[in-house]
């Protein structure tokens, strides 16, 4: 059953101007993330014959990321519960950039891969703190839009991160990606730290979530598992994909990549204008679109006017998953939201280890070709077990208006757990 939380009217942390400001502040942290994470990707087959590796080794340093996000997620959220969120998510941040820089000069593979394992540590508690501690500065009716601006940064990586990196890489070697990335990182971290207010995460309005539903929790923790493994196959051997069967060249990479990523900002765009009040709609659009891109990139993508098409389909779609899941998550966590972020962070990385580790050996075994073929049957399950979700339970109230008045219990009630 489907019941909101009795709590009083939600008081703003900081005033709506200054939220705005910290929202750019974490998109922008969210692209750096999302643009450590996803470079091995872009820098596919640069770093391999460098590091006298395989595709399908680089493929397994995002691999390796995911995992220690998986794991990390929900220990991390559960020690820093009670630290003031600048704290957390500055050292995140710096972190993250000594890391890089280490991954940057590191020597070998396994010296590199140390180094984006610690970065791992540090984007799995970023996550668990950024999504609660952002949205909360917000009332509850744009809830949903915010959680759509922050993925923009999302977005963005692709769009301009890992078209960027991968052009630098060509022109000045894959390592000088990294340094970029490092300095970077350095200078967001000095932005958060200044930034975001001094408060605890029971000091925010989303502590606690308007609806708890135990079973629409887990089941959209499954939908996640399956969305995200079906489509990270393509995301991790997207480089590859595209020069061994659709013909394109390794100077091509560029501009494919910032074809889809552009595809994800205009998604991320125009989910913003509708998650709120269809967030069920969204979420069932979304999974048939990816579905129908990976399928047809597996059909016709030999074509490379088809293939490039069917790209720019599922980045624009992918690019809406992680706000538009995140979004009910935080209407039905049956306990703190920053665990419940915390567990669905842990899935979501489940499914970027088992997205790329199916895509490394589908790719060495049969041929990369046959990624986007298995990539489509998987997010056709997550679209099934969301039907079934919405047909055998109540509905899910709307996130609008009337949720202003209707928020988490704060300080005291997450004090207590």
């Amino acid at each position: 059953m489907t019941t909101p939380t009795t709590s009083r009217p939600f008081v703003p942390v900081v005033d709506e101007r200054r939220a705005t400001v910290i929202l750019v502040a974490m998109a922008i942290s969210t692209f750096l993330f999302v643009l450590v994470e996803s470079l091995p990707s872009g820098l596919l087959t640069l770093m391999a014959p460098d590091l006298g590796r395989s595709t399908s080794e680089i493929g397994l340093l995002v691999t390796g990321y995911a995992l220690v996000v998986l794991v990390a997620s929900v220990p991390l959220a559960q020690w820093t519960k009670r630290v003031p969120r600048r704290w957390v998510l500055s050292v995140c941040v710096g972190v993250a950039a000594l890391a890089t820089l280490w991954a940057a000069f590191a020597p070998t593979y396994e010296q590199i891969m140390a180094a984006r394992l610690i970065t791992a540590l540090a984007q799995a508690l970023f996550w668990v703190a950024v999504i609660p501690a952002t949205t909360g500065l917000f009332r509850p009716a744009v809830r949903g839009r915010v959680m759509a601006r922050l993925a923009v940064g999302n977005s963005l990586a692709p769009v301009l991160g890992v078209p960027a990196g991968t052009w630098l890489g060509q022109q000045a070697g894959w390592r000088t990606t990294f340094w970029a990335v490092a300095a970077l990182s350095a200078v967001i971290f000095v932005i958060v730290i200044v930034m975001f207010p001094l408060v605890r995460p029971s000091e925010g309005g989303a502590s606690r979530a308007p609806f708890p539903h135990r079973r629409r929790f887990w089941t959209q923790l499954l939908t996640t598992v399956f969305v995200v493994t079906g489509s990270f196959g393509l995301i991790t051997f997207v480089t590859q994909l595209l020069q061994d069967v659709a013909g394109y060249r390794q100077e091509d990479m560029s501009w494919l990549l910032l074809i889809q990523g552009g595809a994800g900002v205009v998604g991320a765009l125009v989910v913003a204008r509708f998650i709120d009040r269809h967030h069920t709609a969204v979420l069932l659009t979304i999974l048939t679109l990816i579905t129908v891109a990976l399928g047809l990139l597996w059909l016709v993508g030999s074509n490379p006017v088809a293939a490039v098409a069917c790209l720019a389909l599922f980045g624009f779609a992918f690019s809406t998953v992680p706000p538009t899941l995140s979004h009910r998550i935080m209407l039905v966590a049956p306990g703190s939201t920053d665990i419940g972020i915390g567990l669905h962070s842990s899935t979501f990385n489940l499914g970027i280890a088992a997205g790329s580790g199916l895509g490394a050996a589908l790719t060495a075994a049969v041929g990369v070709h046959a990624v986007p073929a298995v990539g489509a049957g998987l997010v056709l399950l997550a679209l099934v077990v969301t039907v079934v979700e919405e047909r055998t339970n109540a509905p899910l109230p709307q996130h609008g208006h009337e949720l202003d008045a209707t928020v988490a219990p704060q300080a005291a009630e997450v004090a207590a757990d």
